[in-house]
Parts: C-alpha cells; structure tokens; sequence
C-alpha cells in the first residue's frame, strides 16, 4: 500500500529500474531527416542565459484518435536530456559528440502511447562553467523531429511548455583540496522544497509554465548554411542502467544504537533522530559507476551529504589496502541532498557517480529524517561478457574478472581513461580497450565511435587530438599514432572495408605530419612540439615549467629513440592498410622509409656495450620502452630479438615500463617468439589483487586513479597470448593459434568472432601439447607449437603434437 503514495525525487521512475539497453536502430530513419533541415527547432527556455548552469523542464500535450502502430521519433539536446512518455521513461542521450557531429537518438515510442490525451516530457541540463571536460556544448536546448507527417505534431517549436528546476545548484569539483587533477563535472545541491514533482507525468499541470523560445532549425551533417549543431544518427545503444546493492556499512558514528544493513536491502529503515549529526561510511566492497539513489521521508530543513571515492586515505594522503578503513578518511566529490520533510523522496544525481566507498553526513533540525533504502542504479555501455578463460592458476581467474570490471567501468558512451577523474576518452587508453571489447564482447561499435571521434578531431596541421571528445584541446602525437594502429587492428578484426577506407586521408595526413619533422641528417626524428607523452614512469618526471611529464628523452630536442621507432612500427601498419586498398605505391614507400628510419635508429642508439638501445644517440639514458619498441619496428634483426627482449626483462637499471606499456613489452615478447614469459610478467596484477583492488590502477603505488582501462590488458592477454588466438588475415577471415603456457599446465578459451566463437582447450606434456579447438564456419587457420604447424579447419578438431 505504500507504494502506491511514493513520490520519486529522481529522474528515472522506480517502475523501470532493471533498463535494459537496446540498439539505436537506425533503419528507422526516413532518409529526409538525414539529408534535408528539419522542420522541428531546436527550442529553449525563454528569459535565462542559456550558457550558464540550469535544469528545465519541456512537456507537450497531445491528442491521438487511436494507439498508433508506428510512432518515431528523434531526439537531442545540449548538455544532456533524459525523455520521458506519459510518464514512462523512453531514453538518454546524446551520446558524446562535437558540434559538427552532434548526436541525435531515435525510437519509436509507439508502445508508450495510448487513444486520448498523451504527453512527452523531457529534462534537459547544462553544467554550464562546471561541465565535464568530455562535454562539448553550444547552448542550452532541445530537438524532437518526427520522422513523418504523422509525428509531425510532436516537432519541436514554440507550442512547447518549457520551466526552470531552481531545487539545483551546481558544487564545483575542488580539485585542489583533492590534490588531484578532476574533470567529471559537478557535484549537485538539491532541495526538495523546490524541486517540481511529477513534472513527467500526463496528470501534472503545466498551465504556469512558459512557451519555448524557438533558436533555430536543425540541421543533419551536410545541409544548410550554418547551424549551432549538425545532427548524425547515434551509433551505439543506450547504456545499461541495473539496481545494485550497496553491500556494507563499516563505520557510523553520532548514533547510540548499532545499526544493520536492512535499509540498504530494501527490508526496514534508518531514523536519524531530531538534532543530530551522524556519518556512516558504506562500501559497496567493489568500485561501480552508478547513479545513487536515497529515498528518505521527514527531516524537514535536514542535509544529506553524499561523499563518493575510490579508496579511503590516511593522513599522508595514502590509500594502502584498499578493504582496510582505520586510520582513514574519505576525500572525494560530492552531492548535498536537502529533504523537505514529506514522505518518500528519493535522490537521484542527473549524472553517475563513480565510487567503492559511499560516505553519508547527515545533519537534523527538529524533525528526525528517515532512510527507507538507499541503493545504486549500475551504468555503463552494455557490453556482455561472450569470452572465458580458465587455467590451472585459479589466481588468474580474480586477475580476469578485476580486468573485465575495469574495462567496464571505463566504458560509456565513449571509452574513458578513468571513470572516476577524467571520463576522457584518449587513443593511449582506446586502443588497448578496444582490443578487450572485440576480444571478450565481440561488440565493435564502441571501436567503432571511437576511431570515428579521434577522425572528427583532427587538427588543421596533421595531427588528431589525444582525447575527444573534449572541450579542451590537447595535442599528444604519439596518441595519433596510435589511433592509426587502431584502423589497423579494426582491419585485422573486422572486414569492413567502406568504414575503414573514410580514414585514410586522415591518416595520411599524420604520417606527413611526423615525415615532415625527420632530422635528414641522422634519419630520426628531429625536435617535437607539443606533448610527447610515452609512458608515466618515474624517471620522466612531471616538468612543472613544460607543465607536462612522462616525455622521454630526445622528444622535445631531437632524435628520441622511442618516438622515431614507435612511427616506423606505425609507419609498416599504414604499409599494410594502403596496400590492401590498392594504394601500392604509397605502401611502398611507407615500408621503404619505415625501414630507413628504423635501421639508423637502431645503429646510432644500440649500446654495443650494455646490449641495449639507448633513448638517444647520446646514449646517456636508457629505458625498456626504447628497446620494447626497437622490436616492434622490426630494427632488430630476428636473430637478435631473444638476446635484446632478455636484457630488457632482467636488466633493473632501464627506466622500467608501467602497467601501460607493458602492454607493449607483451607485443615484444610475441615478436621476439618469447610468449611464455608473459606469464610471469602478471606480478604487477598479482600485486593489486593483494591490496584490495577491485579494479586495476593507472600506475603502480602511490597512485592517483584505482580505475584505469589500460590495466586490464590480461583480458586480451589471457585470449591473444597465453591462448595465442590471432587473426592471421584481415577480417579475421584466418586465424593463427599459438599458445604460450608460461608455467601453467592447463589452458581452455573462448572468444567471439564475427562468424561464431573460437574455443580452444589445451593441455601441456612435456615439450607436447594436445587438445581440443572449435573454429566458427568459413574459418581455417593454423595451431602453431614450437615450430611444428598444424592446419585448422572450420569446425572441432583435435591437437595433438609431440
């Protein structure tokens, strides 16, 4: 019976928590809304600065003679916008674009609607000053466009109801207290006295409200004489939204009475009483990116402060194990919640929190507050977990599973970095997590945004931006680099060759950018503008005058070893690319001078005495990267690889590879015919999983993020190098399947192809191996064991090699 008097203080209804998300179906848009202005307009609230942070409401009221079968629709908005049909909510978006690719969601909302009176409502927020760093904007606004005439009744124009939210203000992320550098947007202050309840619902009265002002046609890419936006179709589904529990309460105080975990399991409550302050830490005992949701009743003039963080931290700013809290404190981003002392408000943040450790500071007047649940609502891209991987190292199975929840908490609506401090999407980071997306969930389409935003960003003198969407340009050109290697490995994976082919201009265009910078005299690279980030180890530290770090040396001055290797390897990718799509002459010349540059870099940096390549030709400084990448270049001839790739391994005095690049040294190791090692090298892995870590670090300890994709390369490492399963073709039309064991006896996989699944269950004896592989329909390939090849077909097939 309680329920049926719930007031929702949040922006997704109760009724449809369990979301589940569904592919933008773009086979629904008529092919005028893709080539002509549209009739709808982008509208606004009228009287307000529509640059500066606010919430508004749009509603539109309308009549239907009877249930329609069909009823499509395509939405926007700036920031963001949640859409909701008599009262049901429909989606979110757009997915993260710029203003020349602004996105635009369809759906058909026909199964929302009924005959008689129907209503659409639409929150639609601007962060204004305190928006993330990955979100573009132009002004606040909202588009709706029917896909017909017969949803042109819903076209956005000046008959639209539009109000301001004032229950909101924005708490701008003090990253200086943090001592961290955080761009995720603001925290925010909500006050349910002011709040507008029930604002989505066909029963809600918006008499009061004003008219939209109408700002301007939209516009798809391509057509008109100038827009705010140009409008493409979203790509990706709509993220996944699932209630999650929180799952501890392990410290309160301000309270008499011990307090159990009912409230949180939706079994009792919580009362706070009347002039109190309490705090309780909760931990959710694994980091999540969710929405929180508070439902509370009383507490009138009440505060909730809700403090989010990764890890708790002593008094020397440490964190240390991870599930240990005493001598801790939370530092963090925040949201403030003030109840109005009516019954069953619930609080929901417009956009998700990132946390393990939830800390709640509550604070009464004369009214006690009472906690009825408090829970979060899990979101990130619906990706689904189609690859296994066991072995007789049981210990490897936590590493895969802490893996797999850090490539999905850093996967959104774009690839991030981290989802707690940046949510910025950068090649370093995307090209390893898109090789774990393709191997462990088969969906390319986040691969897919991804290559197609870097393309979007490209600058006018040759080079992509490092991280985009972004509204802050940063320029970072070994990243562009590697968003070349990227097209090669969606080439790799994936036959699609109209996709691919709209890149190559562009990346011809990064090549001449870094062709025009060889130092003729030495056929390296000569000095190098902007930030050649290489890999976040302690012997490149952050220079507080270039106000960057990480630069190895030689970048900035000339005749860096790493970078001037890291564009031949680049450089023989783009041979590859360009040959496949009949540019011969062009693949030609990119392998001619990716031999040239890695054959004199190599003579002029080998260190003839210490066996290893030196940073520069001055040969004062050395690191595993310069090596690492000697390698991948191909500078080095085969029969030397083994020798380089040891010394890389054991000698401690080179500047050493972070978990980052390691992902690098692992592609070494495979061209060096040195996989087995890759099994020892999981000590790093190991390590996090002994400090509580639920998701792996950027960097080893003392560290700044706990979430960090790059980390979770064992996910691709477990299927591409212990399992060894490669494409031997483009397309992955052919597979090559080369097991590295390391130490481990016992290896079965599986992973998603584009025809099927490839499963592979092997067993070592000895210097035998034998088994069990499956290949999908229309592939063949090849078993590869100690130099001992046996063919693979479509299809079961047994191994067995002595």
């Amino acid at each position: 019976m309680l329920l049926k008097n719930i007031r929702i203080f949040c922006l997704l209804p109760a009724l449809i928590l369990f979301f589940k998300a569904e592919a933008q179906n773009n086979t629904l848009i008529a092919p005028d809304i893709l080539t002509y202005k549209w009739k709808a307009e982008w509208i606004a609230p009228p009287g307000v600065s529509l640059k500066d942070f606010g919430v508004f409401h749009f509603r539109k009221t309308f009549e239907l003679s009877q249930k329609p079968k069909s009823f499509v629709v395509h939405v926007s908005g700036d920031n963001r916008y949640r859409l909701f049909v008599n009262g049901h909510y429909a989606l979110a978006g757009p997915a993260r674009g710029d203003l020349m690719h602004w996105n635009f969601e369809t759906i058909d909302i026909a199964p929302f609607l009924h005959a008689g009176t129907n209503v659409i409502a639409s929150v639609v927020w601007n962060f204004g000053e305190d928006k993330p760093w990955a979100q573009i904007s132009n002004k606040t606004a909202f588009i709706l466009q029917g896909n017909s005439e017969n949803e042109a009744i819903l076209n956005t124009n000046k008959s639209w109801k539009v109000t301001e939210n004032k229950a909101y203000k924005s708490i701008p992320i003090d990253g200086a207290k943090m001592q961290a550098f955080m761009v995720t947007g603001c925290g925010e202050d909500v006050s349910a006295s002011a709040y507008i309840f029930g604002w989505e619902k066909p029963e809600f009265s918006d008499i009061s409200w004003q008219n939209a002002k109408g700002l301007e046609p939209g516009f798809p890419y391509g057509a008109g004489t100038g827009a705010g936006w140009y409008l493409v179709p979203r790509q990706i589904p709509q993220m996944e939204e699932k209630e999650q529990e929180i799952q501890e309460i392990r410290r309160v105080s301000g309270l008499t009475s011990p307090i159990h975990t009912d409230w949180l399991k939706g079994k009792g409550i919580l009362t706070i009483p009347a002039k109190s302050k309490v705090t309780i830490l909760l931990d959710q005992s694994f980091e999540t990116t969710a929405y929180p949701e508070l439902s509370v009743s009383g507490g009138k003039n009440a505060s909730v402060k809700l403090t989010y963080a990764e890890a708790l931290i002593d008094a020397k700013r440490q964190k240390g194990n991870r599930n240990v809290i005493e001598g801790k404190e939370i530092s963090g981003n925040y949201d403030i919640f003030r109840p109005d002392g009516t019954a069953l408000r619930t609080f929901r943040p417009l956009w998700f929190r990132t946390y393990r450790y939830i800390e709640l500071n509550i604070e009464t007047q004369n009214d006690p507050l009472i906690i009825n649940s408090f829970k979060g609502i899990f979101t990130a891209y619906p990706f689904e977990e189609k690859a296994s991987f066991s072995s007789n190292d049981q210990n490897l199975k936590n590493i895969w599973n802490v893996g797999w929840r850090t490539a999905r908490l850093c996967g959104g609506e774009t690839y991030f970095d981290c989802p707690y401090y940046e949510q910025l999407q950068y090649t370093g980071d995307t090209r390893i997590q898109s090789l774990i997306s393709l191997y462990v969930s088969g969906d390319d389409r986040l691969m897919r945004k991804a290559l197609t935003d870097f393309d979007n960003s490209m600058l006018s003198e040759g080079l992509t931006q490092s991280r985009y969407p972004s509204n802050i340009v940063q320029v970072i050109p070994p990243f562009s680099l590697f968003w070349v290697s990227m097209n090669y490995d969606y080439w790799m994976h994936r036959k699609d060759d109209a996709f691919l082919k709209h890149f190559l201009p562009n990346i011809e265009k990064v090549l001449a950018w870094y062709e025009q910078r060889i130092d003729p005299h030495k056929n390296m690279l000569g000095p190098m503008r902007w930030w050649n980030f290489a890999d976040w180890n302690t012997t490149w530290p952050w220079d507080s005058k270039k106000d960057n770090g990480g630069v190895p040396e030689g970048a900035s001055d000339g005749n860096s070893s790493i970078l001037t290797f890291q564009f031949a390897y680049t450089l023989k990718q783009a041979s590859a690319l360009f040959e496949y799509f009949g540019n011969k002459e062009r693949a030609i010349y990119y392998r001619t001078l990716a031999d040239v540059l890695a054959k004199s870099t190599y003579e002029l940096c080998l260190d003839e005495n210490r066996k290893v390549v030196a940073n520069t030709p001055e040969k004062k400084t050395f690191s595993q990267h310069a090596s690492i990448f000697a390698v991948l270049s191909g500078a080095v001839p085969r029969t030397e690889e083994r020798a380089l790739m040891e010394k890389v391994l054991n000698d401690q005095s080179l500047s050493q590879a972070t978990f980052y690049f390691r992902f690098y040294l692992t592609q070494a190791l495979k061209k060096a015919n040195m996989s087995d090692k890759y099994y020892e090298s999981l000590t790093p892995w190991r390590e996090m999983l002994k400090l509580g870590l639920s998701t792996f670090a950027e960097n080893p300890e003392p560290v700044r993020s706990d979430c960090h994709a790059w980390s979770s390369s064992p996910n691709y490492d477990f299927l591409a190098t212990i399992c060894g399963i490669m494409p031997e073709q483009p397309g992955f039309e052919e597979v090559r399947i080369q097991p590295a064991f390391g130490e481990l006896d016992k290896i079965e996989g599986k992973m998603p192809h584009p025809n099927g699944q490839i499963s592979v269950k092997l067993s070592r004896k000895g210097n035998g191996v034998n088994g069990e592989i499956i290949l999908p329909d229309n592939v063949s390939g090849k078993f590869v064991w100690k130099g001992k090849i046996q063919p693979l077909k479509a299809g079961f097939q047994t191994i067995s090699i002595e």
